[in-house]
């Protein structure tokens, strides 16, 4: 007797799409994956391009191009298209454009029968899930934004490069928005176990002062780095996004800083904001709240405050 195929969509096959797709077979995440995009020739070029690693991988996974009809029996739907910044505007400024597109992607979806989880990478991306969840009528668990989980992990690297440990030996969560106003709750950094700031306090004949400021900066301004060098950034967020899908797939109750809707957490209400998140097969099983500083907080609620007035203007 054959189990079910765990079958991921992705809607969207840009960089970043394809990134998540060619990340997605060479870790053998899942047994199907459904390329959809509205250039139909784009994704049968992608399909074609992954079947032919097949050879090359640990295992067979079937790719498809696939449409929003047969997202009925699929566990996770991607979600990368959206409107790209143009030079010179932040994530922000794409809303609108962004929005319909998402409207018109999730409403065939649901028609489909679709009761599964939807990963929102389209940014910007807080605002496009709180828009997705309002769509889709879906349990809030079943809506997740790709959030601050890259930022995250591009701060864990900014601290491995400072104190030459592996990023991964770094605990830290960046929070709030996917853009400019993010904050980072320095009280919840540690290094191999150690507070962040006690390891700089010890070490300052190594390391001197570390500018903290800077190192928040640097966190939300490292994916402009990238896009003003090689035209736009897909690796990372692939990477996180499939990080996403295996702790849903494989019910991992792994810790992931994710955006997804705040009802009363850190004294938010309906906003979706970054805040690590235990992600199992239910998709968000709980938000994890953090004991940060008067501080923290106060930078938290601001950056709230701003996705919260996006949220508003999509209301209208």
């Amino acid at each position: 007797m054959f189990s079910k195929r765990r079958k991921v969509a992705i809607v969207g096959t840009g960089l970043v799409g394809s990134s998540t797709a060619f990340s997605l077979i060479t870790q053998g995440v899942c047994d199907e994956v459904l390329l959809i995009d509205i250039n139909k020739e784009k994704a049968l070029g992608e399909v074609m391009d992954l079947n032919h690693c097949i050879e090359y991988l640990n295992r067979n996974t079937k790719i498809k191009v696939g449409s929003y009809e047969e997202c009925g029996d699929v566990d996770i739907v991607v979600i990368t298209a959206g409107a790209p910044p143009k030079p010179g505007q932040t994530r922000l400024d794409t809303l609108d454009l962004s929005a319909k597109i998402a409207e018109s992607i999730v409403t065939p979806i649901m028609q489909s029968g679709f009761k599964g989880h939807f990963i929102i990478v389209s940014n910007p991306v807080d605002i496009i899930a709180y828009h997705v969840y309002k769509l889709s009528g879906l349990p809030k668990s079943n809506v997740i934004g790709s959030g601050t989980s890259v930022d995250s992990a591009r701060l864990k690297n900014f601290i491995g490069d400072i104190f030459n440990v592996d990023p991964r030996s770094v605990q830290a969560y960046s929070m709030g928005e996917h853009g400019d106003s993010q904050m980072v709750p320095w009280s919840h950094v540690y290094i191999g176990g150690k507070p962040f700031n006690k390891v700089v306090e010890d070490n300052k004949d190594r390391y001197g002062e570390v500018d903290l400021d800077k190192l928040v900066l640097d966190t939300a301004r490292a994916g402009w780095e990238v896009y003003n060098r090689k035209g736009t950034t897909y690796y990372a967020i692939a990477s996180a996004t499939v990080g996403i899908i295996k702790a849903i797939i494989n019910d991992e109750n792994k810790i992931i800083p994710v955006s997804t809707l705040l009802e009363g957490e850190y004294g938010e209400y309906d906003v979706f904001s970054g805040v690590p998140v235990v992600l199992n097969g239910e998709g968000v099983k709980e938000v994890v709240e953090i004991n940060m500083t008067d501080d923290e907080l106060i930078k938290f609620k601001e950056s709230n405050k701003l996705i919260r007035e996006y949220i508003n203007k999509l209301k209208k």
